[in-house]
């Protein structure tokens, strides 16, 4: 594990380009198993679990090249044993589970002896992915372990689901378009990385209504394709930039910064008085903004940053704005409404002098613009409050240490080398 230096008080000021998302490259990664043909990804993302599904893929039996340097892999997954299902399914790493969709239509048949857990944000939940595989014509059995049959073959299906989850989305996508007929789900989720999949096999042959949108309608069964497609830009790390710019003082160009999908979040950044402007598509924080919380018409309520699935506030981005309020004027109250343990970094952050009170597991309130120290912190194990924690420390005079702060290298290539050329001063120590 890696600890991260902080040398704080520097104005963080220049032009950035932002990485591939990968949020969206896992399940692209994984939706290449649906052909035998040739497909490039490019904007493409080299990130620990990028690296490590990579190697998965590679172990299986895919062909596969990765210009690392021009952001650019190339998948032939035709000589992938299409009786994987023999084997026990891959659960050593994070994103496994978005290889159940695509897996199952292509071997028929996949066995799971391993339990499925979560992280610190949460338990993540295996039964709404059987879900949308039975509703799609599996044949599930739990006894001993788990195992998953459709070699009888995956037919359309109808699925409203209980929450809008990511995964399950991504995963019905992924069967559906192999299952014969018509396929529908009510209540999916429309991230912009969820857009990115749908948007690829689109490219792939597949047809697909209602992208973006609660409601997706699959037309499947039809063969698909080799394609040629570029990742969108990480909106978790468009945002974080700009939260610098407005922080230290400084100005921030965030080039290909996919403005479609910002006008929630602009509106949220003039919460706190900042005024995010674009130049085409390239978003901009001006300097020596004054960051103040600004307050309700209604005078007896606080201000209020809640988060839920897109198209609502996304609740990844909810730390970075939490560290913007720590050095804003004002208070403001953050619900978090997806995760059980959202906040239970906010320890971490109070080591630096931050003024939080913790409301339950879902909800607290900031006090901002209050005296900030130098401190050694322990990184939580999820990657947006690392980032938080990182965001503070940088407008904090003096030397600080983030510990084990690697889930960073998760999310963001070259992330700190691209913080030291705005002017941040920032060194891994192993």
């Amino acid at each position: 594990m890696a600890d991260l230096i902080v040398r704080g008080g520097n104005k963080l000021s220049g032009t950035l380009t932002p990485a591939g998302n990968k949020n969206s490259a896992l399940p692209a990664l994984c939706a290449t198993l649906l052909t035998d043909d040739d497909v490039i990804l490019r904007n493409f993302p080299d990130l620990t679990d990028v690296n490590k599904l990579v190697e998965l893929l590679i172990s299986m039996g895919s062909k596969i090249e990765w210009d690392k340097e021009e952001k650019v892999i190339k998948i032939n997954n035709s000589s992938v044993d299409k009786n994987f299902g023999k084997e026990n399914f891959p659960l050593g790493m994070r994103g496994a589970i978005l290889l159940l969709g695509p897996l199952i239509a292509r071997a028929g048949y996949i066995e799971v002896t391993q339990e499925i857990g979560g992280c610190t944000l949460g338990i993540r939940e295996l039964d709404p992915h059987l879900e949308v595989l039975e509703n799609l014509g599996a044949k599930i059995a739990t006894n001993g372990s788990l195992k998953i049959d459709t070699r009888g073959g995956l037919k359309g299906g109808f699925l409203w689901q209980d929450y809008m989850s990511v995964t399950t989305t991504e995963n019905f996508v992924m069967a559906a378009v192999y299952a014969k007929g018509v396929s529908t789900m009510v209540n999916a989720a429309s991230e912009p990385h969820v857009q990115d999949l749908c948007n690829l096999l689109v490219k792939m042959g597949a047809e697909i209504e209602g992208i973006g949108t609660s409601k997706l309608t699959v037309k499947g069964g039809g063969k698909l394709h080799g394609a040629d497609f570029t990742i969108s830009s990480d909106h978790h790390e468009i945002t974080t930039l700009l939260a610098l710019g407005a922080m230290t003082g400084g100005e921030i160009k965030v080039e290909e910064s996919e403005p479609q999908h910002f006008p929630l979040i602009v509106k949220t950044f003039k919460k706190f008085n900042v005024e995010i402007a674009y130049e085409g598509d390239t978003a901009v924080v001006r300097e020596n903004q004054k960051l103040e919380i600004l307050q309700p018409y209604t005078k007896n309520m606080l201000q209020k940053l809640e988060a839920a699935p897109w198209p609502y506030f996304p609740a990844d981005l909810l730390p970075l704005m939490v560290a913007l309020a720590v050095k804003s004027e004002g208070s403001i109250m953050f619900w978090n409404k997806l995760y059980e343990g959202g906040f239970f970094w906010i320890p971490e952050l109070i080591k630096f002098g931050a003024h939080v009170v913790m409301c339950d597991p879902h909800r607290i309130i900031v006090y901002g613009n209050k005296p900030l120290r130098e401190a050694t912190v322990d990184a939580p194990n999820i990657i947006r409050a690392t980032v938080a924690l990182l965001m503070v420390a940088l407008t904090i005079e003096g030397e600080s240490v983030i510990r084990n702060s690697d889930s960073i290298k998760r999310a963001h290539p070259n992330f700190i080398e691209n913080l030291n050329a705005l002017g941040a001063d920032l060194e891994w120590v192993e």
